[in-house]
């Protein structure tokens, strides 16, 4: 008959006074365990999910209330204090938001490892890039009016 004590030494359970491993195999021989980064890349894409919706509800009503066919109207809203910060925050959010799921797509579909590190080094600089043209014009109206 087996006898199962249930007490916990590091990552190994005791089994009839030996003790029996809960690792993989190829963890075991690698010494390697988790990476300990999906938490941490979850957790960011839902907090940015998050501040999309209140920021993407704040601009979808700031927009149903101007007037769009007057360029001078929504100069001076994109020029207002408020605004001019709500949209930077609205544009890095939504970059940063992006390319983490766009990252999450890559690390999944893309097995080829040199494609891999290309594709991941190719969208951080697209979303960087595309970021920083959004803040700059909207800065450039900010700081002009």
């Amino acid at each position: 008959m087996v006898c199962f004590d249930y007490s916990r030494r590091s990552d190994r359970w005791v089994l009839d006074g030996g003790a029996v491993s809960l690792r993989s195999p190829l963890g075991r021989v690698l010494g390697l365990g988790s990476a300990k980064d999906g938490t941490g890349h979850f957790w960011a894409q839902r907090v940015s999910g998050v501040a999309l919706v209140f920021l993407g509800l704040w601009f979808a009503g700031s927009l149903s209330s101007l007037q769009l066919h007057d360029h001078a109207v929504v100069m001076a809203f994109i020029a207002s204090p408020l605004n001019n910060v709500l949209l930077a925050l609205l544009c890095l959010t939504a970059a940063y938001h992006s390319y983490l799921g766009v990252q999450v797509v890559i690390e999944d579909y893309v097995h080829a490892a040199g494609l891999k590190i290309v594709s991941l080094v190719v969208s951080r600089f697209v979303h960087v890039l595309v970021v920083a043209i959004a803040i700059y014009a909207i800065l450039r109206i900010g700081l002009s009016a």
